[in-house]
């Protein structure tokens, strides 16, 4: 009998390419919806045709219960989230009930849905829960590159919310015997990023220009470094996770990193365009708390799990731009159109 799944975050970038990967390792996969108005439902029916869909949302308790007896998942993944990390500061609130309570509201769905309490593990046959943490929860980083044991510094309400559905997921596992982990995962990117991600904002900005629908692309710290790599790659760490024998967090990175500046580039080289022509810096898109430098140390997932990236940086940024340049040419604005490619 095939495993079944619950994602939700399936409308994103991520919850797209797991249950893409999902299905093609022989899964039943259901996606948790806001509602059948969620305008980017029609999206994930066109892209993810096989995938079933099921009502539910962080926000409510019972809906949450509700959808996990209905599916009844040997895994659940969660990857909804307001993750947007410059929203957080306008929507602190919002974040901190979806990206923070909404993590509790799932592990205790699954909690009640088995039946387990603090003197009644779940043993065998338990749904397996993976939570989607975040490098953001390292901010201002004591240490680098940040692995496993590196203490969290949040710099915005987004990394303190992740924080805190971290510790949950821990709390979890070691109050109730529960089989859940987080994978705090880097930035990975993919063409089906949001328009409003730095480097969307950037592929984006370099294909209007190309295409002379634009003449500037307005950034703000062009200094902060990040560790970049592809999203496709980094859903299988996700999976190989609850595989595992045993529940363990996992740092998931390439181990490089590159800057803003260094992005900016690579996207105009592979448009053939030379970025200091068109590239304005704009004070007013700094962040009020600024992440400096993130950078994996992918060790123990690539020991234990056998998990390494598969995407250069260049090849990543390439793609992201043709995609665009595609886009563009068939006369789809992402920036104004919600359309996968």
């Amino acid at each position: 009998m095939a495993r079944r799944a619950l994602i939700t975050g399936i409308t994103g970038q991520d919850g797209s390419y797991l249950a893409e990967d999902l299905l093609d390792q022989g899964y039943d996969v259901w996606g948790l919806v806001r509602g059948q108005a969620n305008p980017r439902v029609s999206r994930v029916r066109k892209l993810l045709q096989d995938v079933q869909l099921v009502r539910g949302d962080l926000l409510d308790q019972g809906s949450l219960i509700s959808a996990v007896e209905r599916v009844q998942p040997d895994e659940v993944y969660n990857l909804g989230a307001i993750s947007f990390v410059p929203m957080s500061w306008e929507q602190a609130e919002l974040t901190a009930e979806v990206t923070g309570m909404g993590v509790l509201r799932m592990l205790e769905a699954i909690r009640v849905c088995s039946g387990i309490t603090a003197s009644r593990s779940s043993g065998s046959g338990q749904i397996r829960f993976y939570q989607a943490s975040s490098s953001e929860m390292f901010g201002q980083v004591r240490e680098t590159p940040q692995n496993e044991r590196t203490p969290f510094h949040p710099r915005s309400p987004y990394g303190v919310a992740k924080a805190y559905g971290h510790f949950l997921t821990q709390n979890y596992r070691e109050s109730y015997g529960m089989f859940a982990v987080s994978g705090i995962l880097f930035n990975h990117e993919s063409p089906r990023r949001g328009a409003e991600f730095v480097t969307r904002k950037v592929t984006l900005g370099v294909a209007r220009i190309k295409l002379g629908l634009a003449s500037e692309l307005r950034l703000g710290n062009l200094e902060a470094r990040r560790d970049w790599g592809y999203a496709g790659d980094y859903v299988k760490a996700m999976r190989l996770m609850l595989h595992a024998e045993t529940p363990e967090d996992y740092v998931i990175g390439t181990g490089h990193t590159q800057s803003v500046r260094e992005l900016v580039a690579a996207a105009f080289e592979a448009a053939g365009l030379d970025w200091e022509q068109y590239v304005v810096g704009d004070q007013a898109l700094h962040r009020p708390a600024e992440v400096d430098l993130l950078c994996a140390d992918p060790k123990k997932a690539r020991v234990q799990l056998g998990w390494e990236p598969t995407v250069a940086f260049e090849e990543l940024v390439a793609m992201m731009v043709e995609s665009d340049l595609r886009l563009l040419s068939a006369g789809i604005d992402l920036e104004q159109d919600s359309s996968w490619p």
